[in-house]
């Protein structure tokens, strides 16, 4: 589902911001195909180093920055998407500091007209909600979550796009 709701087209020019899920991260990369662009972006390095085992695994070329946000070496204006893997609470459970840079790093490098996905995990009732826990920060939910802290920087308009299989996605454009 993620996938799908990503809308990733062959040819595209795409960032995955984090490495939340392997398996999500080389089917978006896959999705682009040769005559796109795949990269991702984390700013530690045991996260750059799942990302290339990932990318060897899937047999997906994607270029791989490992740096704090504000260092990463990405061109201004060079992705038509931008992925966040949050799913396991990468967003939430960063400093209000640290979710202002990368957020910000996103905006940086995504060209005008382009768009922003939040992929988070979304509260499940019964068993599910048992087995499968999201990551709660109540100062980024008070401060409405991924979309307030896309509207924080600039992206425009910021709407949910729903709730499916366990996942929330929510989505920004730079205007």
């Amino acid at each position: 589902m993620p996938v799908a709701m990503a809308g990733v087209r062959m040819g595209e020019r795409l960032l995955q911001i984090g490495i939340d899920d392997a398996a999500l991260a080389a089917a978006l990369a896959g999705k682009v195909g040769l005559s796109g662009t795949a990269a991702l972006a984390v700013d530690r390095a045991p996260d750059g180093e799942r990302a290339r085992v990932m990318a060897a695994a899937a047999g997906v070329l994607v270029d791989i920055q490992v740096a704090p946000w504000r260092q990463q070496a990405f061109a201004a204006d060079s992705f038509d998407l931008v992925v966040v893997q949050s799913s396991h609470g990468l967003l939430a459970g960063m400093t209000p500091e640290e979710r202002v840079a990368c957020l910000q790093f996103a905006y940086r490098v995504l060209r005008h007209g382009g768009r922003i996905l939040v992929i988070e995990s979304a509260p499940r009732g019964g068993l599910a909600g048992l087995l499968r826990k999201t990551v709660s920060n109540p100062s980024y939910d008070a401060h409405g979550g991924a979309a307030g802290a896309l509207k924080a920087e600039g992206f425009r308009p910021v709407r949910s796009l729903g709730e499916h299989e366990g996942y929330r996605f929510t989505e920004g454009l730079k205007t």
